[in-house]
């Protein structure tokens, strides 16, 4: 393993959002509380969740995690697609780097601008709504494995992307809409049957559903379940994505 390489493109990875972290970590979590002061405000009287706990104790591990996927797929998609519109994809290209190295960089990365942007939503969201940790264990490792999948699926939508129009169609009609329906608003039992049977086929339920379990100790589904299905996720998009840098998908011409 190219160990020099590989540390200079993760150090450069990181760098790159976190100089410009007014726009890349802060605004983001502004965005998220704004979600939270909205939502809270105008539905807590009026949504009911689990049994004896407030719509805003509710609302906030949803609104986490949601900003942790997002900002997960958001740094490894544009800083791909940006690569190679720009044209200085080549320069990551030409040094002696595997595959697996460009995965590992681009993935963690990402991984660490979104569980940096959920740190901050959580920190500034618990300032005035309290909210107990029930499990630490199962929280961790589901932002972990949930903002890894997310890496994954961005590195995958900036090989596919060739102009940002295309990456903002990726972002706009398959992750937001996932994102939204995947219970950060709302429990799914308060959903008739159908709609609750498509919230099952959402992999974005999973996630959300088992983080919330880690502050909250309730879920719709066993948080057992959902590790499975995040970890059978995280495996199959990192199969995918490695496939596609393996035999240079839209890198090499």
């Amino acid at each position: 393993m190219n160990i020099i390489g590989f540390k200079t493109l993760l150090k450069k990875e990181l760098l790159r959002f976190w100089r410009v972290a007014f726009q890349t970590i802060f605004a983001p979590a502004v965005t998220t509380l704004l979600y939270l002061v909205v939502f809270s405000q105008a539905l807590d009287s009026r949504v009911s969740v689990f049994n004896n706990i407030d719509y805003a104790v509710f609302l906030v591990p949803g609104l986490v995690i949601m900003s942790v996927l997002q900002n997960a797929f958001a740094n490894s998609s544009s800083s791909l697609t940006q690569s190679k519109i720009t044209g200085h994809i080549i320069f990551i290209l030409l040094p002696p780097l595997s595959y697996i190295e460009l995965f590992l960089a681009y993935t963690i990365a990402a991984m660490v601008r979104g569980m940096a942007v959920g740190l901050g939503v959580l920190i500034t969201a618990t300032l005035f709504i309290p909210t107990p940790i029930h499990n630490f264990a199962f929280l961790f490792v589901f932002a972990l494995t949930s903002s890894a999948v997310l890496g994954s699926v961005g590195i995958i939508a900036g090989l596919w992307a060739e102009k940002f129009d295309q990456l903002a169609l990726f972002q706009n009609f398959i992750i937001m809409p996932l994102t939204f329906l995947s219970g950060v608003f709302y429990s799914i039992q308060s959903l008739p049957d159908f709609w609750q049977l498509i919230s099952h086929l959402n992999p974005f339920f999973y996630m959300v559903d088992g983080f919330r379990y880690g502050f909250l100790g309730v879920s719709d589904v066993s948080p057992w379940y959902s590790l499975i299905f995040v970890i059978i996720a995280m495996l199959l998009c990192a199969g995918i994505t490695l496939a596609m840098l393996k035999r240079g998908y839209k890198l090499r011409h």
